[in-house]
């Protein structure tokens, strides 16, 4: 298990106990919705957020509030989001913290001008998606909603195809492009020339819907086309968090991984006696602890933007492969029962798959690393 120390970096002997309680609360409340049962009770039918445990987790916990300014009743930092993004992907918590809290949180925190929506998101009372993206790509050239005024009034239309959580949201923080670039809105779902409709997904606990919008009415956030620098600043926050989820629940095939093959036998013997399944295992370790490693150095970062971005685009250029590697691993050391419905195994593969494109591709990032540095 990963020290706290090591998780937040530098930090002090109190902060690192607060951080092992968070962690040990997390875990614990977890556990106590039954760990990934909670992802077995969802299908294709329901959402693909779980309310009573995001109640739990959210409200009475506060973990609506991580990361978010003091000023609107927010808590904690990147190290805490890391924390609490790690425990949840051990059990794949159906839960709409990466959406909600720190997504569409920090594009609200970055804006300055939505200090009752953010307050509101803080408390955990209302669940916020961000639509910003055509395929789940941030690239403010080519964002799919646009923005008109009618008499002093903001206007949307367009349709964004890939919006995390979107059907259980209770207001859209949307990215639009304008005469001045692009700038973000407050919409409401419900509201009239607003459509979203549920699509399936490969990962039933990371709930996906197309948001349509067409002549709906929003509330503008920024002005002058500073929206497209505070999405870039959130979604620096949101890799770190998806790596560190893509953290715990490759951690958690690990550990699923050797059990088995500590206890199953094979021609008189455990299998994990096997020169091959151990240095399958190994390799699982190794990419695990790297992810660790990359994980731990982007938290380190928090301090300055641009080393933020840096280490965010090597996190998540390792972490998603990382995931989808060990949990591929994972089945086919489950053998037969790995590719049964009654497992668990399939549930963190079929996670490692959705997250390994949710905020774009491994080599997305590395063409953004590569931009960074200059290259």
């Amino acid at each position: 298990m990963t020290t706290v120390t090591d998780m937040a970096g530098e930090v002090t002997e109190a902060s690192a106990s607060e951080l092992e309680d968070l962690r040990e609360t997390v875990r614990s409340v977890c556990a106590d919705a039954g760990g990934i049962a909670a992802v077995r009770g969802l299908d294709e039918h329901s959402p693909g957020v779980d309310a009573g445990l995001w109640d739990t987790l959210g409200r009475q916990v506060g973990l609506a509030a991580l990361g978010l300014p003091e000023s609107a009743g927010g808590i904690g930092g990147l190290a805490e989001i890391a924390v609490v993004c790690e425990e949840l992907g051990r059990t794949l918590a159906p839960v709409p913290l990466l959406s909600s809290t720190v997504l569409a949180g920090q594009m609200l925190a970055g804006c300055g001008t939505a200090a009752g929506p953010l307050a509101e998101l803080a408390e955990g009372r209302v669940h916020a998606a961000a639509v910003a993206a055509p395929d789940g790509v941030w690239r403010p050239d080519a964002v799919p909603v646009a923005v008109t005024w009618q008499g002093g009034n903001a206007v949307l239309d367009g349709t964004a195809p890939f919006v995390l959580d979107g059907a259980d949201a209770e207001t859209l923080v949307v990215a639009a492009t304008g005469p001045d670039g692009v700038d973000l809105f407050l919409a409401d779902p419900r509201a009239p020339g607003v459509s979203v409709l549920r699509v399936p997904t490969l990962d039933l606990s990371r709930g996906q819907a197309v948001v349509t919008f067409s002549g709906a009415r929003a509330r503008a956030l920024t002005a002058g086309g500073e929206g497209a620098e505070v999405v870039t600043r959130a979604l620096d926050t949101a890799l770190v968090a998806l790596a560190a989820e893509q953290l715990g629940g490759a951690q958690a095939a690990l550990d699923m991984t050797v059990a088995h093959v500590r206890d199953r036998t094979q021609f008189g013997r455990t299998i994990g006696s096997f020169q091959a399944v151990k240095h399958t295992c190994a390799d699982m370790l190794l990419q695990v602890e790297s992810a660790r490693s990359a994980v731990v150095r982007a938290v380190r970062a928090a301090g300055s933007p641009e080393a933020l971005a840096e280490a965010a685009a090597v996190a998540q250029s390792w972490c998603g492969e990382a995931f989808t590697f060990v949990a591929a691993e994972c089945v086919q050391l489950h053998g037969g029962m790995g590719f049964t419905w009654e497992h668990d195994a399939h549930l963190y593969f079929r996670r490692a798959q959705s997250d390994a494109v949710l905020l774009g591709g491994a080599a997305h990032h590395r063409e953004r690393l590569a931009g960074l540095l200059g290259w």
